[in-house]
C-alpha cells in the first residue's frame, strides 16, 4: 500500500468515527502498519490544510474531520450518484438547461447562500480591479493552484506547493506532470490578476486560461483550442456534447449569459458549474472552471476563492450531480461553505503580511531589475544611475520614489529569498555581496 493510500485511511477513519478523537484511539483503529510519528506527522499537514480540525494541545490533542453537512436535497441527489454506475440511468448534454437559466431571474445560490457570501466576501469596494487579490497575491497563488491541483489527484502538500510557487521551475528538479499543473495554475492565476483592469468573460479570455493551465499536459493544438473529437468522462453516464461549431456556440452562449449575471457570487458559480458541464476542452475543464470562477470576485475586489475546506470525494460527487442530473444543490452547498472558509483563511493572510501596493503592483519590474543589478554588479554611482533610469523607463511618476525604495530594501536584505525564482545562483549572488 502507497504512502498516500495510507493516508487517505487516516482520512477515511476520521470521516468514520465522526468526531474529536485522540492520536492513540485512531492509531488502535487504523491496526498495524501505522507509525506513530508518521500519522501524527500526517494529522499535521491536514490541519495545515484545513481538512481536518485540530484542537487541545500536547496529550489533550483531538482530531475531527471537517464536516461536509449537505441538506436533505442534496443528501437525495448524492445518493443517487452514489450508486453503482449500472444503476444509474446514461445522460446526455442537455441544451436547454443552459437555455431556460434567466440571468438575474433565475439563481442557482438562493438568496441567504448570496447575502451571506456577499457580507463575507466584500472587500475593497469602489477601488480599482483587483486590489483586494494583489493584497494577499502569493497567497492566493499557492492556496487555489495547491487546492485545484489537489481536487484532480495531484499528490504535492501545501509546503512543496508552496516552496515550487515562490521558486519556480528553475529550482525545482526535474520537471514531472504534478510541477507542470501546479505551475501552470500559476500562470492561469497571475493573468487573471494582472488583467483585472480590462479581463471580461468571453470566449477569448476562458481559451486563454485553458491555455495557460494545460500547456505541455494535452495533445499539441488542443491547449486553449475548442475541441473537435468526442470524450468520455470515466465514473460517470454522462455522454458531454460533440462537434466543434456546437461546442463553440454554446460556449458563446455560456459566456453571454455569465457575463450579463449581476450578482458575482451567482457568476462565478454559473461559471464553476456550466464550463465544466460543456466539456468544451479535450482535458483540463474543471481546473479551468476553478479558475474562471474566480475572475468576478477580482473583478469586484471581493475575497477570493481557493476550494479549500473542501473534501475531494464530495466535490467529485457533486459534480456528478450535476453531470447526470443537472442538479446543482450539492455543488452550491460545498461552493457556500469553502467560500466562507476562504475568507477568514484570506484575512488572516491580509491581516499578518500588510498591504504595500507598490511592492505588489510592480513585483515583476522590481525583480527585473534585481535580476539585472546582480548579474552586471552594478555598485555605486552605476547602481544609482541604473535605478532612476529604469523607473523613469517603466514605472508611473507618482509612484516611481516608493519603487525605488523597494528595489533598495530589497538590495540592502539579498539573501536567497530575495533572488528566489530570478534565475540567479549563489555564486552570482556571492560575487555580488562581496563587492557591494
Amino acid at each position: 500500500m502507497s504512502k498516500e493510500d495510507k493516508k487517505d485511511l487516516v482520512l477515511a477513519a476520521l470521516k468514520q468515527v465522526g468526531r474529536a478523537i485522540s492520536l492513540n484511539d485512531l492509531l488502535v483503529i487504523l491496526g498495524e502498519g501505522f507509525a506513530e510519528r508518521t500519522v501524527r506527522r500526517w494529522l499535521s499537514q491536514m490541519a495545515n490544510e484545513g481538512s481536518i480540525i485540530k484542537t487541545g494541545e500536547k496529550r489533550s490533542t483531538l482530531y475531527q474531520i471537517m464536516s461536509s453537512d449537505f441538506s436533505d436535497n442534496a443528501v437525495k441527489a448524492l445518493e443517487y450518484i452514489r450508486q453503482p454506475i449500472f444503476k444509474r440511468i446514461p445522460a446526455e448534454y442537455n441544451k436547454s438547461w443552459l437555455e431556460s437559466y434567466q440571468p438575474n431571474v433565475t439563481y442557482y445560490l438562493n438568496e441567504k447562500m448570496r447575502h451571506d457570501l456577499f457580507q463575507a466576501g466584500k472587500r475593497n469596494q469602489g477601488e480599482d480591479a483587483g486590489t483586494y487579490v494583489r493584497k494577499i497575491y502569493n497567497r492566493i497563488l499557492i492556496d487555489l493552484s495547491y487546492n485545484s491541483s489537489r481536487l484532480e489527484g495531484n499528490t504535492y502538500s501545501l509546503l512543496d506547493t508552496e516552496k515550487l510557487i515562490l521558486e519556480g521551475a528553475s529550482a525545482a528538479g526535474k520537471l514531472d506532470e504534478e510541477k507542470v499543473m501546479i505551475l501552470n495554475h500559476k500562470e492561469a492565476i497571475r493573468y487573471i490578476v494582472e488583467n483585472a483592469a480590462r479581463i471580461q468573460i468571453d470566449n477569448e479570455v476562458i481559451c486563454t486560461i485553458h491555455y495557460l493551465l494545460s500547456d505541455g499536459l494535452v495533445e499539441s493544438g488542443y491547449a486553449g483550442i475548442i475541441r473537435n473529437r468526442g470524450v468520455r468522462i470515466s465514473s460517470t453516464t454522462y455522454v458531454p456534447l460533440e462537434g466543434r461549431e456546437r461546442l463553440e456556440r454554446q460556449m458563446n452562449n455560456l459566456c453571454i449569459k455569465a457575463s450579463e449575471i449581476q450578482d458575482p457570487f451567482e457568476q462565478s458559480f454559473f461559471l464553476l458549474v456550466h464550463i465544466s458541464y460543456l466539456q468544451a476542452f479535450i482535458d483540463v475543464n474543471k481546473r479551468t472552471s476553478r479558475i474562471a470562477a474566480n475572475i468576478p470576485f477580482v473583478l469586484s475586489n471581493y475575497a477570493p476563492l481557493s476550494f479549500n475546506h473542501l473534501d475531494k470525494n464530495d466535490y467529485i460527487s457533486a459534480m456528478l450531480c450535476v453531470y447526470e442530473l443537472n442538479d446543482t444543490c450539492p455543488m452550491s452547498e460545498i461552493f457556500y461553505a469553502s467560500y466562507l472558509h476562504s475568507c477568514r483563511a484570506y484575512d488572516a493572510a491580509a491581516e499578518s503580511v500588510g498591504f504595500d501596493e507598490v511592492r505588489v503592483r510592480y513585483r515583476e519590474e522590481r525583480r527585473e531589475a534585481l535580476r539585472y543589478i546582480i548579474i552586471q554588479k552594478l555598485v555605486s554611482t552605476e547602481l544609482n544611475d541604473y535605478i532612476g533610469k529604469y523607473s523613469k523607463q517603466h514605472i508611473p511618476p507618482e509612484y516611481q520614489d516608493r519603487f525605488q525604495e523597494t528595489l533598495n530594501e530589497d538590495l540592502n536584505h539579498l539573501g536567497p529569498q530575495i533572488i528566489a525564482g530570478l534565475g540567479i545562483t549563489k555564486q552570482q549572488l556571492d560575487d555580488y555581496l562581496n563587492i557591494q
